[in-house]
């Protein structure tokens, strides 16, 4: 039976409330993205295997965990973590670039999602494989399907459609394409991507973007007038923040829509305050509806926006107290949704599996949906992100 505990290396820290300045000093920081990224190990003994999958899967949920792997060896040198990265590599990619059981002609934005480790293992580990493989996924983007004003749809199954998932999917691999291979002039369509998509499910009331857009407004899901989505999910909103910082810290400085950007960056950010939970420092799984029957503080999205907060406040994108915002969803996230198992791995619960948009079955955007979709521990698109926020908050914590 799972206990609630943090971790070994914050045993002997006091718990803090979300009122209070956290005392974590870098090596807390360090030392539990590390033994987050063992335990991922230990639970997958092959890196393909995150998200529970039977089979060998190319995707963005494995990408994320690559990614983060190999921030973490960055950090800490344990090359037990590039040896799990590179398995996953080496097993998918093969020695003419193309990657096993990937389709482009599907047209799956999130695919491309799951090839962006690659920039980094190529460059600890030089492989001519990788970059071919880079510039295959490049290749999707050039003929992926688009709205009339030349935003990417999120999936050829999903036509005219843009999702604030799909932000995240695409332009971090976008940007760093234009900057690894030298071609800024990419960074005009990487914004547009962010310009299109928040000109249609802004909300003026709100100040946070709806789901999903429809342009043909063909989908049950969206609304007649608009083409938006009914509801604000939250984990949406965090691939939206994270995508914002990441392609903002690569975004040339002088480039004509960088400010346009920033200035999504800080509404929606500013926005997301009014809805966070002070007890926890956590977001709901329906963003503007806390409390709400049914509704539930969701660990994927709270981890997101604690990276996004805490990597905008360094960069300067945000205000220096962002960084205060984002230690304190860390440490309420230690301690109330991280468990320490039997074999000593630590556990990430209470994360929603998976929610979507239309498909089979038909997912319809209501609230209604949001809260009954499967909610599991250690799900990637929250131990990535949670990895992540500790290696950015470790870069502005004391010694």
């Amino acid at each position: 039976m799972k206990n609630m505990l943090l971790i070994s290396t914050l045993l002997s820290l006091c718990l803090v409330s979300c009122t209070q300045e956290p005392a974590l000093k870098r090596t807390d920081y360090l030392g539990f993205a590390h033994r987050m990224a063992q335990s991922q190990m230990v639970h997958n003994p092959e890196l393909w295997q995150s998200d529970f999958v039977k089979k060998p899967k190319w995707d963005y949920t494995q990408g994320i965990i690559a990614n983060a792997m190999l921030e973490v060896y960055l950090q800490t040198e344990d090359s037990a973590l590039l040896r799990y990265v590179q398995q996953f590599a080496d097993y998918f990619i093969l020695p003419d670039g193309s990657i096993n059981v990937y389709d482009q002609n599907k047209y799956n934005i999130d695919h491309v999602a799951g090839g962006n480790f690659l920039f980094t293992l190529d460059r600890i580990d030089h492989h001519p494989e990788y970059g071919k493989a880079i510039t295959l996924l490049r290749n999707q983007l050039l003929t992926q399907p688009r709205t009339s004003e030349g935003g990417f749809w999120h999936k050829k199954v999903y036509p005219h459609q843009m999702w604030l998932d799909g932000l995240y999917m695409g332009e971090p691999f976008y940007a760093r394409y234009a900057t690894e291979y030298h071609q800024p002039e990419l960074f005009d369509d990487i914004a547009l991507q962010f310009l299109t998509i928040d000109r249609h499910t802004a909300d003026k009331r709100t100040g946070l973007n709806y789901h999903g857009w429809d342009e043909s407004r063909e989908q049950q899901w969206a609304d007649s007038l608009t083409g938006c989505s009914p509801h604000f999910w939250s984990r949406s909103l965090g691939w939206y923040e994270m995508a914002l910082v990441d392609v903002l810290e690569l975004m040339p400085a002088g480039h004509p829509q960088r400010e346009a950007l920033i200035s999504i960056l800080q509404r929606v950010s500013k926005s997301l305050l009014k809805y966070r939970d002070k007890a926890t420092g956590m977001w709901w799984q329906v963003t503007a509806f806390p409390g709400r029957e049914g509704n539930y503080l969701e660990s994927t999205a709270s981890a997101m926006f604690c990276y996004a907060f805490a990597k905008g406040a360094r960069l300067g994108l945000l205000p220096e107290e962002y960084l205060g915002y984002a230690r304190q969803t860390f440490s309420g996230m230690l301690n109330n949704v991280i468990e320490h198992n039997p074999d000593s791995t630590i556990s990430l619960t209470r994360c929603c599996a998976v929610a979507g948009l239309g498909g089979k079955p038909y997912r319809d955007g209501t609230y209604d949906y949001y809260i009954h979709e499967p909610v599991r521990d250690d799900d990637p698109k929250g131990i990535g992100p949670l990895i992540m926020a500790a290696l950015e908050l470790a870069e502005s914590a004391g010694q």
